[in-house]
Parts: structure tokens; sequence; C-alpha cells
């Protein structure tokens, strides 16, 4: 542990200035430049909105500020995993020449996709004044949810960057799961409202983002407490996963530039 904060602490100009020049290359030959970040959530935003009250005549209250929570925590969390499995051969000219601890590599996902993703939730709160969400002091839980939100996304990246070294066809694997998983989040639907008891309760206790997503409905919408007891328990298998994965990541990245 004390190798790993030494680690994070060393490298933490190199995370930062990677996750810039990635947000800015991501965006170079865009004309509409960062405003990308803004239209791909609105659009999918639409889209879900259309589907769930025309196709399924159902919806929920503040339709698009539901959908719009959901959408953008489910992308922060997607785009990490998918990038993660190959993310030591993505950056392979720079593991193979310098000495880099792994999981830094995760670091700067995370800090580049969540900086879309905090810029993607600003519109969340104009779009709350704009429909007149009632908004009491349980807003002020929301750091705590993006932080378990981080910590569990951190921790399957951790595991996923290891085996994706060894295991070519992972990737594949990662991107079915997500798209099942997808469906199972409650992007466009309430879990709660349309999946029957006991389904219902199992699929937020199973499913980490089913239960964050929801969890920030609660506190940005319905103003009313997630469900602590399964939020705390995923915090914590977040935790240790992650122990797990960057104990694994220090005990055998000398062997990776080996294997690709």
């Amino acid at each position: 542990m004390e190798t790993f904060i030494s680690d994070v602490k060393k490298y933490r100009k190199y995370t930062i200035y990677a996750a810039k020049s990635e947000l800015k290359s991501e965006v170079a030959n865009s004309h509409l430049s960062w405003m990308w970040w803004i239209l791909d959530p609105l659009l999918f935003m639409v889209v879900y909105s259309f589907v769930a009250v025309i196709v399924f005549q159902k919806g929920e209250p503040y339709l698009p500020v539901f959908i719009f929570i959901g959408y953008n925590s489910w992308n922060f969390f997607s785009a990490c995993l998918r990038q993660s499995v190959k993310l030591v051969a993505a950056n392979k000219p720079i593991v193979s020449k310098v000495y880099i601890p792994k999981f830094i590599l995760i670091f700067v996902k995370l800090f580049s996709n969540g900086f879309k993703m905090m810029i993607a939730f600003s519109i969340v709160i104009v779009m709350m004044i704009g429909y007149r969400v009632p908004v009491d002091w349980k807003i002020l839980l929301l750091p705590f949810l993006f932080l378990v939100l981080v910590t569990v996304t951190f921790a399957f990246s951790s595991v996923l960057l290891h085996f994706g070294v060894y295991v070519e066809d992972l990737a594949n694997v990662v991107t079915v799961v997500l798209k099942l998983l997808f469906y199972l989040t409650g992007i466009f639907y309430s879990i709660q409202n349309r999946v029957p008891y006991p389904y219902s309760s199992l699929l937020l206790k199973c499913n980490p983002m089913a239960l964050l997503v929801d969890s920030m409905r609660r506190v940005l919408i319905y103003q009313t407490m997630p469900e602590w007891g399964a939020v705390l328990v995923w915090f914590v298998i977040g935790i240790v996963l992650s122990v797990i994965g960057v104990r694994n990541i220090y005990r055998h990245e000398n062997s990776y530039v080996k294997v690709m």
C-alpha cells in the first residue's frame, strides 16, 4: 500500500498531463471540439426518451434528467472498462522504454473520462433547474456516490488490464458483457418500478452500476436515501478488488512487455 501511494504521488503530474493530452487529441480534428462531450449524451437522451415514451408508452418523472444521469454514469464506467483491456498494448511505445506503474494508465483514463462525465453532469444541473426538479440536502451525498463509482470502476479496470495482456479475446468478451449489462442497468427505465420483485432487488444488489445509477437518481430527483447497505458493500468490494488488482499488476508488470 505504501508503494502504491508513493507511486500515485510520484506520477501524479504525468497522470494529469497525459489525461489533458488525451482530451486535446480527442477533439483536435473536430469542428465542434469539446461540445461533442455534451452533444453525445444529449442525442442519446433524445433517442432513449423517444423509445421509452413513444414506443413503450412508459416514462418516468423528469424523464430527460432521469436518462441523462443514467447514461453519463454508464458511459464513464463502460468506457474505462473497454479501454483498460488493451491499455498496456495501446501504450506499448511508452511502457517498453520507460518504467511506469501500469495502474497509472488506468488513472489517466479515469481522469479523462471523468472530466467528460463532469462536463455532461453540469448539463444535468441546468436540466434540473429547467424542469423544476425539487432539491434538498440529500444532493450533498452525490460526491460519495461518485467516489464509489470511481472505486468500483478502478477495481474492475485493474483486473481487466492484467488479464487483457494475456487473453487476446478478452476485449470481445468485455464488449458483449457490457452490452448485456447496459440493458440490465436501467438507463431508460426504472428497475424498481418496471422489474417485479424480487428480481428488481436482486438486480440492484448484484449489478453495481444499476445500484449506483438508482442511488444518484434518488438523491438528485426523488429526494430519498440510497440503499446504503448495498452501496457500502460494493464500496468495500471495490477497495478489495483494487488491492488485489494493483498487487497483481505489481507482481507481473515486468512480464507484460515480453508477452505483447
